[in-house]
This record gives structure tokens, C-alpha cells and sequence, in this order.
């Protein structure tokens, strides 16, 4: 009976042994050991995102794909069986973007939309960007979200880049070092960010076929400088390849940008990633250096297989890159069992927005000191479609699905300031009739491409006689926004349009005439014209995108509370033929760039 037991229990410790030396655990294992556990089936499915399941950019519009969490922009799958838990990205560059709602609850999910990278690096101070990524950071932990597919820094090579609004600056320097700040801000909650678009990623229209053309020293003393800094200063968790092709090969394709510059030359330690449904052969970017695929195709997953079986892509390559995922997911909160509350302080971070934009606006003219306002101005005769309906970010993947955006009607009046009542009504009631005149969207890709505005109101539908003798002084607010997918136009978005110019000059004309001084706001996405209506207003005012606080900041330095001390990240050209880049841009097939 002894020996029978004895027997027994040998039988069930080896069994059980065996079962353990069969399903290592992630963590507890060496990964090397959760490596050879793989099948080659679960290997692919790490490094597919998603599962593999999107044939298409219509099936997986951004935003929409996550599971765990709802409207993140996707998933890194996980094995059970291995202890690998499925972890989640989503966007974006100003703020977290995830669905607000949810079935079954009434709770929300809104995030704090701060300002965008261009504030940012008009503050020129890293302490204070620091602080809005480790809000940023914040809300990214608290929502459940793994990876913020952030930041960006991309050169500013050409103003009507429809993204400039994600990237920092045109320097490569100012560019690296506030993006850097940037990242371990973000990264000091113990979450990941994503470093994009590497490389030379400078335009949005043909943007995964463009051909940029160029030669070393140019793009490693410009285009890839701020990408060498963010390596060095901050160490980001992931980095994100871009769509297009450098000298003929995809960025993504290229063993020599992912693997020797990015690996070798910088000591990048943490995980690469290919942008949303980038590249072309899915073997090639495995080869290059490209840990994760996606948001993952089913087509990615029949060419992996169909490699490492004929021997083109050898297993060695694909372990590797499983590796890299591995050490990204330990990392994760996901990993460490991180209950997520959906609980942030929105309240607290507000004020992080608030200050941050402040601090990046930039004042272009200040005729005898009109700014910051005297004390007898009391009532504001407020112009401008933007000044009821600011513009707080740029659209697509940098958008958030912010609870509020403060307009300048808004802000004024929280300022102490009384705004003309009867020009209020006219824009409110003017508003919605124009908006119904615009086409609607034919398909949900194009809800995230830049939104088609309204024109300026005529100024005959004012009683313009009245505006003056009734109010102190008058306020133009002018609104340019841009996104993904489309670069800018010159005719109406760096030029301003002709019933803008006309609105300006007709305003200045009323009011000067009566000895009352008028003031213009930018709340622009980047670099307009300026040359041909600055002449007219006393004081312009650069309030960029501001994100969600951007009324109440504006109000700030209009009445002097706040000192507007933010500086220009790029140049601002005289006019569009000014810009060393305009013979190629956009460029349908190939952008030559000179250094």
C-alpha cells in the first residue's frame, strides 16, 4: 500500500512537472523559455495585431477596434495559456482618444484635451511640457490604456503639412528636446508612449506611397535629429514606422532605419511597431525590425506562415521580434495587474491644459501696448464664426473626445467682460444655416478627415453703427484647423479667404474711426499669411489649438492675468513662394529633400 503511494505520487509530481515545463508562464519563466513554448501559430498572432481579422482601412476605422477598451485605436493580442495578457494602444497626441459612452452606463469617459504639439513647443519649456505628459499619462493609466500612440516629431518641413499641428517644430533640436520632455512625462505613470512616424514622414497626401528622396547627411542631421534625441533623453517604450518610402523602400521595409540606426547606432531598447495597415510585404518588415504588425491583416498572417515555412523569413528573425513584444508587455499595467478605475482628475488637469496653453501664445503685434487691456474696457464687440465655437485640436487620430471646449464668448464673460449680445445672436442663429449648406460625410473614414467650415458672415448683416458706439472695443477671432489624410490648401487655409480679409478690414475701419482700437486672435493650426491685413488691427494675438481651456486662456492674457511669453517653433514665411520647399509639396510620388 506504502509503494503504491509512493508510486502514485511519483506519477502525479512528474505529470505535473510535466505540465509546467510545457506552459511556461510570462514573468515567472524566463522569456526565453515562454519563446520555445510557442507554437508558430502564436508566435504570428503576437506579432499581428489584433488577431488579424482587418482586410481593409474602412473595417477598422481609427478609434474603433478596441476591445478591452472601447475606441482604442487597437490591441496587442495575448496567449492565455503563456500568461500573456492582451494590451491595449490608442491615440493620440493631445490627449487620450477613446470612446465617451458605453452601453449599459451612464458614467462617461471623456479626456482632457490639452494643447497641441505646437503649443508645446512654443512654451520652449521642458518642465512645463513634462507636466502635461504626466497628466496626459495620467488619464491613459486611469482609462485602462497601455500604450499612448504619442508623441510625434516629425520636421516641420512645409507649412501646409496638414499635421504640423501633431509635431513640434521645424528645428530639429527644439523639436527632440521638448518631445522628449514630452515622453517621460508620459511615461513617468509607468505606461508606454510611441514614438512617431520614424521617418521623414512630412505630408499627408499620398502619404503611403510618397517617395522621399535625399541623402544622409540631410536626413540625419534634420529629419532623423529629433528622433536620435528622443532615444537618448527619454528611452520611449515604442516606436511607430511611418508610411512612406525613403529612396525607394519603405520606411517600414528598411533594415538600416529600424534595425542599425534606430537599434545599433541609438540603443533603442523597447518595441517597434508599423503605423495603421503600413508597408507592403509583411516578411519584410518582420526582417527589418518591425516587432508588431498593424492593426493586423489576415493577409499578414498567411504570408508570415507561409515565410518562415519556405524559409525566407528564418525563425530566428520572428523570435526576435517576439522577444521585443514580450518586454514590452511586461512592462505594461496590464501585465502587472493594474485594476484601472476610469477615475482621472479632469478637474486637476484642466488647469495643466489651461496654464500649458496659456504659456504657448504667442503675441505677433502689440501697437502701443493695446494688450494686455485697460481697465475701462468693459463690453467687446466679439467677431468671428471661431470666437462662439473654438477650435480647440486638430481632427483624425489627434482629435479627443473631450466633455467641453471654453469658446472666447465663453472665456470673456468668465473674464468679467460683457459681450455685444446682438452680434452673439446673429453668429448663433448664422451658425446652423451655414453648417446645413456643407456636404455631408459619404463614409465614416471621412468623419476624421478635416472638417469643411463655414464662411465668415457678412458684415451687412450687423448693424455695424451700433456695434461701435456701444461697445470699448472689437475682437476678430480667425479659425484654421487641418488633420490627417489631407495636407492644407494655399488658397484658403494659409492665405486667409476673402471674407475673412474683408471682415478684418471692415472691423478695423468702423472702430478706428472712432478712435476704438481692435484686436485679432489666430486660433490656427499653423503658419497662415500675414502680410497683406496685419497693417489694420492694433494687436494679434497666436493662440494656436489651444486644446479645451482655450477661451478662458485667451481671456487670461487679454486682460493681463497672464503674460503671453510663447515663441514661434517655426518660421513664418513673408508668402507661400518664400518656402524653400513649395516647388514639391505635396509631392503625389516623390519629395525631394535638400540640406
Amino acid at each position: 500500500m506504502i509503494k503504491q503511494i509512493l508510486v502514485s505520487s511519483c506519477v502525479l509530481f512528474s505529470a505535473t512537472f510535466v505540465v509546467q515545463a510545457q506552459n511556461p508562464k510570462l514573468g515567472v519563466s524566463p522569456i526565453q523559455d515562454v519563446i520555445n513554448a510557442m507554437t508558430l501559430d502564436e508566435k504570428i498572432q503576437l506579432v499581428v495585431g489584433s488577431t488579424g481579422k482587418y482586410e481593409s482601412q474602412m473595417e477598422a476605422t481609427i478609434g474603433n477596434q478596441g476591445q478591452l477598451v472601447q475606441g482604442a485605436a487597437g490591441q496587442v493580442n495575448g496567449i492565455e495559456r503563456l500568461g500573456i495578457p492582451a494590451t491595449v494602444v490608442a491615440d493620440g497626441p493631445a490627449g487620450l482618444r477613446i470612446d465617451p459612452k458605453r452601453k449599459n452606463t451612464d458614467k462617461t469617459f471623456y479626456c482632457t484635451h490639452f494643447p497641441v504639439a505646437t503649443v508645446m513647443s512654443s512654451t520652449w519649456n521642458k518642465d512645463l511640457v513634462y507636466s502635461v505628459g504626466t497628466s496626459m499619462g495620467d488619464e491613459v493609466k486611469h482609462y485602462g490604456v497601455d500604450v499612448l500612440l504619442a508623441p510625434a516629431t516629425n520636421i516641420m518641413r512645409n507649412p501646409l503639412c496638414g499635421r504640423n499641428f501633431e509635431y513640434y517644430s521645424e528645428d530639429p533640436l527644439l523639436a527632440g528636446t521638448i518631445c522628449a520632455a514630452m515622453v517621460n512625462g508620459i511615461e513617468s505613470n509607468d505606461v508606454g508612449t510611441s514614438l512617431k512616424h520614424f521617418a521623414l514622414n512630412n505630408q499627408e497626401t499620398n502619404r503611403t506611397r510618397n517617395n522621399v528622396i535625399g541623402n544622409p547627411r540631410t536626413f540625419r542631421e534634420i529629419y532623423l535629429k529629433p528622433f536620435e534625441i528622443v532615444i537618448k533623453e527619454a528611452q520611449p517604450w515604442t516606436v511607430m514606422t511611418s508610411y512612406n518610402l525613403i529612396n525607394g523602400t519603405m520606411s517600414s521595409e528598411r533594415c538600416d532605419l529600424i534595425t542599425e540606426i534606430l537599434r545599433h547606432e541609438w540603443g533603442f531598447k523597447g518595441m517597434v511597431m508599423t503605423d495603421w495597415f503600413g508597408g507592403i510585404s509583411a516578411a519584410a518588415q518582420m526582417e527589418a525590425g518591425n516587432d508588431l504588425l498593424m492593426p493586423g491583416k489576415a493577409d499578414q498572417v498567411k504570408e508570415i506562415r507561409k515565410a518562415v515555412l519556405n524559409g525566407r523569413l528564418s525563425m530566428e528573425i520572428l523570435d526576435r521580434n517576439v522577444r521585443h513584444i514580450l518586454e514590452y508587455i511586461m512592462q505594461t499595467p496590464r501585465f502587472k495587474q493594474y485594476v484601472a478605475d476610469n477615475n482621472p482628475d479632469l478637474k486637476g488637469h484642466a488647469l495643466v491644459a489651461r496654464n500649458a496653453a496659456t504659456e504657448g501664445m504667442v503675441l505677433l503685434k502689440n501697437n502701443k501696448n493695446v494688450l494686455p487691456l485697460v481697465q475701462k474696457i468693459k463690453n467687446i464687440a466679439l467677431f468671428g464664426n471661431t470666437s462662439y465655437d473654438f477650435i480647440a485640436g486638430g481632427t483624425g487620430s489627434g482629435n479627443v473626445n473631450h466633455a467641453y471646449v471654453v469658446s472666447l464668448l465663453d472665456g470673456l464673460k468668465n473674464a468679467g467682460y460683457q459681450v455685444d449680445d446682438d452680434i452673439r445672436k446673429a453668429y448663433i442663429e448664422y451658425a446652423p444655416k451655414a453648417k446645413a449648406n456643407l456636404p455631408k460625410p459619404k463614409n465614416p473614414l471621412e468623419a476624421f478627415l478635416p472638417g469643411h467650415f463655414i464662411p465668415e458672415m457678412s458684415l451687412a448683416e450687423l448693424n455695424m453703427s451700433a456695434a461701435v458706439k456701444n461697445n470699448d472695443m472689437a475682437i476678430i477671432t480667425i479659425g484654421k484647423s487641418s488633420g490627417e489624410f489631407l495636407d492644407r490648401k494655399i488658397s484658403d487655409s494659409f492665405n486667409l479667404t476673402k471674407e475673412e480679409k474683408d471682415m478684418i478690414s471692415g472691423v478695423c475701419n468702423a472702430f478706428h474711426k472712432a478712435g476704438k482700437k481692435v484686436v485679432v486672435i489666430l486660433n490656427v493650426c499653423g503658419v497662415v499669411e500675414t502680410k497683406s491685413w496685419i497693417s489694420g488691427p492694433d494687436a494679434v494675438l497666436l493662440s494656436w489649438l489651444p486644446g479645451q481651456e482655450g477661451g478662458n486662456c485667451v481671456a487670461d492674457i487679454l486682460a493681463g492675468k497672464e503674460n503671453p511669453s510663447g515663441r514661434l517653433p517655426m518660421t513664418w514665411p513673408v508668402s507661400y513662394n518664400d518656402v524653400p520647399s513649395k516647388a514639391d509639396f505635396p509631392n503625389p510620388e516623390t519629395a525631394r529633400l535638400s540640406g
